[in-house]
């Protein structure tokens, strides 16, 4: 932890970012992936599907764009 520390405060973590970004996040997405394959992922999403107060409510449609469907019938 101090050495992460460290490399935060002297910018040394920034520079590396940086870079990584300009050269298309590689190891970035490798880890990514990587993690996406662990089974704490799968039960994860098993886990969240159970739970309906995490799903995002369904966009409702802008009440003027509703009255003008109307109309167009």
């Amino acid at each position: 932890m101090k050495q992460i520390l460290k490399e935060v405060q002297d910018g040394t973590f920034a520079k590396q970012w940086i870079a990584e970004n300009e050269a298309g996040r590689p190891n970035f997405k490798k880890m990514r992936e990587t993690e996406a394959a662990l089974q704490i992922e799968a039960v994860g999403k098993q886990l969240r599907e159970m739970m309906p107060f995490l799903q995002k409510p369904k966009k409702a449609v802008p009440a003027a764009a509703a009255v003008g469907a109307r109309e167009d019938r």
